[in-house]
């Protein structure tokens, strides 16, 4: 263990010393290559454990929920480790989808309709042997929702799935219009906003599961749906709880983080080509109502939403569409315990934009900060093809809300 008062300025300064004696000594023997390698070695143990390996942050806006999360969830107390090699938030970003596993999963599709003629793609893992819950009337049920272009087959949600399987829980995953190979009957497709295709896709399941409980979990833009769909129903639910994962509480800040010049190398292009690819792919449809051309030519995010997504939900402009999508403006309105785990180094999310205070006021919510992690990422362990730490909060908080889940429904007692 490495002692608090340790003062890293003294083991520098030695080092660098160590290091000055070892090469003079080197440059006359055949030791040199060793000495550096330990000795860099010997520093970037030290720096990783003091300044990389954390415990994060929780905040909470009652010691009801604060005390069931330590209780319930010894994840929110324990260091997290990032994978040693690949820390820095745009290195775990880019990697995760490539390092992580892919659990196998068979999945039941059902499609159903929407109100205004179109399909929604719905993928149930059943869990048909599962032993803790073999009955599958009441057997427990958790809604999936992806990011901005996923889809069911995405690598985070089927570690959730896998995890799901492990409690014995069935699992749903909501695929966003036209995301995942099924035709669009109408020309509309989905945004962050806009929330009844999920409450469709809610009052479906409460009706073919209706004894069964019911948890969601969203991540990135499916957290960010999930937020303001509890935001705009409060108590008019029937969900249990929600986690949210990676979510842009500020879609200004978060775009504009994006159209950094590195980000927007490394992200920014690439997501909006994958929106231009869905918009491409359904273009018969489309191009009955939008200038598919003139999306087809956005280079940025925001240039795609100006000239589709804001047009398509009917808001004036691209501003009013970006206010309406921010979940943090209706956090206050929450009434569902929902835990939300952020990484302060997301681009994604930038950390000035995670909303602290606004938590605080809400005896309904929960924000576990790590200091790294990056958008999605996570990653933990020498090699991490397995469970992330993000896979271990989803975990944990689905046994919770729904073992305990009783003890949550008063949080503001």
């Amino acid at each position: 263990m490495i002692s608090l008062e340790f003062n890293f300025n003294v083991l520098t300064r030695d080092l660098s010393l160590y290091l000055e004696n070892q090469v003079k000594v080197g440059l006359f023997g055949s030791g040199v290559g060793l000495s550096l390698v330990l000795g860099f070695s010997a520093a970037y143990a030290c720096y990783y454990l003091i300044s990389v390996a954390k415990k994060p942050q929780l905040v909470s806006g009652g010691k009801k929920f604060y005390q069931f999360l330590k209780e319930q969830c010894p994840v929110v107390s324990e260091t997290y480790y990032p994978t040693f090699w690949c820390w820095e938030s745009r290195i775990q970003t880019l990697l995760r989808p490539f390092v992580t596993a892919k659990p196998g999963v068979s999945y039941r599709n059902e499609l159903i309709s929407a109100a205004d003629g179109g399909q929604i793609s719905l993928d149930w893992f059943d869990n048909d042997d599962s032993a803790p819950h073999p009955d599958r009337a009441t057997r427990p049920t958790v809604l999936l929702l992806p990011g901005l272009t996923g889809t069911s087959r995405e690598s985070y949600i089927l570690h959730m799935v896998q995890q799901s399987r492990e409690l014995g829980y069935r699992c749903v995953v909501f695929n966003n219009r036209g995301v995942s190979g099924e035709m669009l009957l109408t020309p509309r497709t989905y945004c962050a906003a806009n929330t009844e295709d999920l409450e469709a896709v809610i009052e479906h399941i409460q009706w073919t599961n209706e004894d069964a409980p019911l948890m969601a979990a969203g991540v990135s833009m499916g957290g960010m749906m999930l937020a303001n769909y509890l935001g705009r129903k409060g108590r008019e639910t029937c969900l249990k709880g929600v986690v949210v994962f990676s979510a842009g509480w500020d879609v200004f800040e978060c775009t504009a983080s994006l159209e950094k010049p590195l980000d927007r190398f490394l992200f920014n292009s690439y997501l909006t080509s994958c929106l231009q690819a869905s918009v491409d792919r359904h273009r018969p449809v489309l191009e009955k109502c939008y200038d598919i051309d003139h999306v087809m030519k956005a280079k940025t995010i925001r240039e795609f939403d100006t000239r589709f997504t804001s047009k398509m939900f009917g808001y004036p402009t691209n501003d009013d569409y970006y206010r309406d999508a921010s979940p943090v403006h209706r956090l206050k309105s929450v009434q569902v315990p929902m835990l939300c785990l952020n990484a302060a180094d997301d681009v994604f999310s930038p950390c000035h934009a995670i909303p602290v205070e606004a938590v605080k006021q809400n005896p309904n919510l929960a924000l576990l900060i790590t200091c790294h992690g990056g958008h999605i990422g996570f990653l933990e362990g020498l090699w991490p093809r397995q469970s992330t730490y993000m896979d271990r909060v989803f975990k944990q908080f689905a046994k919770a809300v729904i073992e305990q889940g009783s003890r949550l429904q008063d949080l503001s007692c």
